[in-house]
């Protein structure tokens, strides 16, 4: 498709931002970490583990001001990139039907409805100056490609997209190019942002689809805008099981999920649970149980549901702890393979990709929902009625006392041993 034509006052502008995009992307370096200003969390809790140095820390005493928070309207921008060595066949807005308004439905399910993601989808491809096979697109990318590639993605669309307007940039390739390699898509964090319109661009959403892409792939990466980490697990050489940290449980370990529903933990660290939502179970010699009703963390918050709490914390050391929520088949997590009360490990200094969180597996000896679950050892893993977990190495002990007609958990904590 031909680029629009564009007024010479918008030329000219355009001219202008290239420059001061060239400029600034002399400095990118790609997926860094970005350290920036903290914002403390009122009254942290005793169980908020502190956010460490660690990529996309699990810590949630304070917010990273380098982030957007989503909770609020966030608005995003999904730009279309085309090449010069291939004709696209789909219309923009067919690729766009792939990921809006399911994105944003699965965030106002998982927010409970305090954050809504709200996409300015643009109607036309954006004619990039280089073939599809000079950029080097693959999973691994080289660091000066992608470079490449972000600053004549935004010095194309500059002059038709004000970049000081959305706090979420997605940049979509043809996916029909020959050079573009569905394996590529991620996050790309920079560590000095771009300069476009008087604004700051310190990270994007690099698309490179098929259609249709693989279900939940744009929640999962705006999650990574949001501070979230990856949750799966990496094997040498690409040989092994990507799964075996967290299973279907949390989109951030696999977006193709049976239970995709951001782990209490996660809500609770970006701001969609809070206050008594959220409990604090101090095990000592004075107390060494405690007893709590839980309503699943993918339920819906209806009328006096913010005095009910989704989400149990143990504070097993300075920088982890063990957390236990309830999880069933509604909201996003419709098609759980197992209700029940699901336990995991968390770690404040363990970085994205590098298991910051560990489900404990309530029933090791079986596994359930093969040829639909991405790792059926733990798409079983809550506990049932009646049922327990002793996690030895943090000296807790769950138990599960049963399950009422509205849906919650009566769950017993204690201390083992």
């Amino acid at each position: 498709m031909p680029r629009a034509q564009q007024p010479p006052e918008v030329g000219r502008r355009a001219l202008r931002r290239v420059a001061a995009v060239a400029t600034s992307l002399s400095a990118v370096i790609a997926t860094s970490v970005i350290a920036g200003p903290a914002t403390a969390s009122e009254g942290s809790p005793p169980c908020a583990l502190a956010r460490t140095d660690a990529h996309h820390s699990e810590g949630l005493d304070t917010w990273n001001r380098a982030y957007p928070r989503p909770v609020r309207t966030l608005d995003a921008v999904m730009v279309f990139l085309s090449f010069p060595d291939s004709e696209p066949v789909a219309d923009p807005r067919e690729l766009a039907a792939d990921y809006f308004p399911a994105t944003t439905r699965f965030f106002e399910r998982a927010s409970y409805g305090r954050f809504t993601l709200r996409p300015d989808i643009q109607r036309r491809w954006v004619r990039m100056p280089q073939n599809s096979s000079t950029y080097g697109i693959r999973r691994d990318w080289a660091a000066g490609d992608r470079a490449a590639y972000l600053r004549d993605a935004v010095a194309a669309a500059d002059g038709s997209v004000d970049f000081s307007r959305y706090d979420v940039v997605y940049l979509v390739a043809d996916p029909d190019a020959a050079g573009v390699d569905s394996d590529a898509t991620k996050v790309v964090n920079l560590d000095r942002p771009l300069r476009a319109d008087d604004a700051d661009l310190s990270r994007f959403v690099t698309l490179f689809e098929q259609s249709p892409p693989d279900r939940n792939v744009l929640a999962h990466e705006t999650g990574h805008v949001f501070d979230l980490p990856d949750l799966y697990h990496r094997p040498q050489e690409g040989k092994g099981d990507w799964d075996t940290h967290v299973g279907d449980w949390d989109l951030m370990g696999s977006q193709f999920g049976l239970a995709p529903d951001p782990f209490g933990w996660h809500k609770w660290k970006v701001g969609w649970l809070g206050g008594r939502q959220v409990t604090c179970v101090s095990l000592g010699r004075e107390r060494r149980s405690s007893v709590h009703t839980l309503r699943p963390v993918s339920a819906p918050m209806g009328p006096g549901d913010g005095r009910r709490a989704r989400l149990l914390v143990v504070r097993t050391g300075p920088r982890s702890a063990l957390a236990v929520e309830a999880r069933g088949a509604v909201g996003n997590d419709h098609d759980v393979c197992a209700e029940g009360v699901l336990v995991y490990r968390v770690h404040s200094e363990t970085a994205s990709g590098s298991g910051p969180v560990e489900v404990l597996d309530g029933h090791p000896g079986t596994e359930a929902c093969w040829g639909t679950s991405v790792f059926p050892r733990l798409a079983d893993a809550p506990l049932g009625e009646g049922e327990s977990l002793d996690a030895t190495e943090d000296g807790v002990r769950v138990q599960v006392y049963g399950r009422s007609s509205s849906g919650d958990w009566t769950v017993k904590v204690e201390r083992s041993g």
